[in-house]
């Protein structure tokens, strides 16, 4: 039972924090704007496309990413303390600051309509996962237990969370039109501020971790 419960820790976990990051209904607004000129046959094509490059982008960043930035002698500590300010002042940021965020998107849309093949760039990189959500994945992966059936609960939890994400991009930009009408710009704005509180709180989490570990390296305990 304590197995399971920690798989569904890992999920939430790594499902709020991504969920925060990519937004997968304000991205459907974009998408919509990206993709006007295209039937809805070519919209669902190119929806499935982006869902599938953007799971291989973040499991990429989840498991291989840590192991890259240790290649240069960086410990976990570190990488854990550094990854959960980055995704603490991602999440003020666009708590505080919503509107220059999608700003800049709508900029980068903007200049992507004209272009045949735009599945990877730029409607996965760097419209959906861009380098924000790379760097909550990295430091999500910098999280990761050491070993053993913690190790493995972690895995699956996260590996799920991705994936739930993806199919989660997959759908809203499937259906961007429907959502656009549903919510409207007002209702994505009043998302997307929860969605960044969550991502706050999560990169306070992973930092508060890497304090941990250093207080636990350094040989400073809790006094008996």
């Amino acid at each position: 039972m304590g197995w399971w419960v920690d798989v569904l820790q890992s999920f939430l976990l790594a499902g709020s924090a991504l969920f925060s990051i990519v937004n997968p209904i304000g991205g459907a607004l974009l998408f919509a704007q990206v993709t006007g000129g295209r039937t809805h046959a070519e919209r669902v094509t190119l929806a499935r496309r982006v869902g599938i490059y953007s799971a291989i982008v973040m499991l990429g960043a989840l498991w291989l990413g840590a192991y890259l930035l240790a290649f240069f002698g960086i410990t976990i500590a570190a990488l854990r303390i550094a990854g959960g300010l980055v995704v603490a002042t991602t999440g003020w940021r666009l708590l505080s600051a919503p509107e220059a965020q999608e700003q800049r998107k709508q900029q980068q849309a903007e200049g992507a309509k004209d272009s045949d093949d735009i599945a990877f760039f730029p409607l996965t990189m760097p419209l959906t996962t861009g380098p924000g959500t790379i760097s909550v994945a990295i430091a999500l992966g910098a999280n990761r237990p050491a070993e053993g059936a913690a190790l493995a609960a972690f895995a699956i939890g996260v590996s799920a969370a991705t994936a739930a994400i993806s199919a989660a991009i997959w759908l809203s930009y499937s259906w961007a039109d429907w959502i656009t009408g549903l919510i409207g710009p007002s209702g994505v704005r009043i998302i997307a501020r929860f969605a960044a509180f969550i991502l706050l709180c999560v990169g306070v989490q992973i930092t508060l971790n890497g304090v941990l570990d250093v207080f636990r390296i350094a040989g400073i305990g809790h006094p008996a």
